[in-house]
This record gives structure tokens, C-alpha cells and sequence, in this order.
């Protein structure tokens, strides 16, 4: 009677650390899906930021320039409205 509890006892053990260890497996496998998932979307979030850096870096240049064009558009204007009330002052 000894005998059958002892291996009774053996089977259900041998049994139970299987499962357990299958349950430890497809667990610690969850975790390296979600762990991967996390870096690729990362990844992916990463690239897309630095696409958005890249664009409004490229667009600021643009605008630089057109802000320099209009600057020296303004002084020309300038230049020729000062010419134009110099020249009504005179009455020529």
C-alpha cells in the first residue's frame, strides 16, 4: 500500500511539474511577443519621428528663404517709396 501511494505521489508529481513547466514555457513566450512588440513599435514610431524631424527641418529652410526674399523685396519697395516722396517734394 506504501508502495502504490509513493508512486501515486511520483506520477502526480512528474505530472504536475510537466504542466508547469509547459505553463512557464508558453508564458516567458507571451513575454518575448509583448517585449517584441513593444520594440517594433518603437521602431516604427522612432522612424516616423525622425521622417517628421526631417520634413519640418527641410520646410524651416524653405521658409528662411522666402523670409529673405521678402526681406530684400521690403527694402527695395522701400528704397523706391523714399525715391518717390523725395521726388514729389520737389515737384518734379
Amino acid at each position: 500500500m506504501d508502495n502504490l501511494y509513493t508512486v501515486l505521489m511520483t506520477a502526480i508529481t512528474t505530472l504536475g511539474g510537466a504542466t508547469a513547466f509547459r505553463f512557464y514555457e508558453k508564458r516567458m513566450a507571451k513575454k518575448e511577443e509583448n517585449e517584441n512588440f513593444i520594440k517594433n513599435d518603437c521602431r516604427t514610431r522612432i522612424a516616423k519621428l525622425e521622417a517628421l524631424l526631417e520634413r519640418s527641418s527641410e520646410e524651416k529652410d524653405e521658409l528662411r528663404a522666402t523670409i529673405l526674399q521678402l526681406t530684400a523685396e521690403v527694402a527695395k519697395l522701400q528704397t523706391e517709396v523714399k525715391y518717390l516722396m523725395d521726388k514729389n517734394k520737389t515737384g518734379i
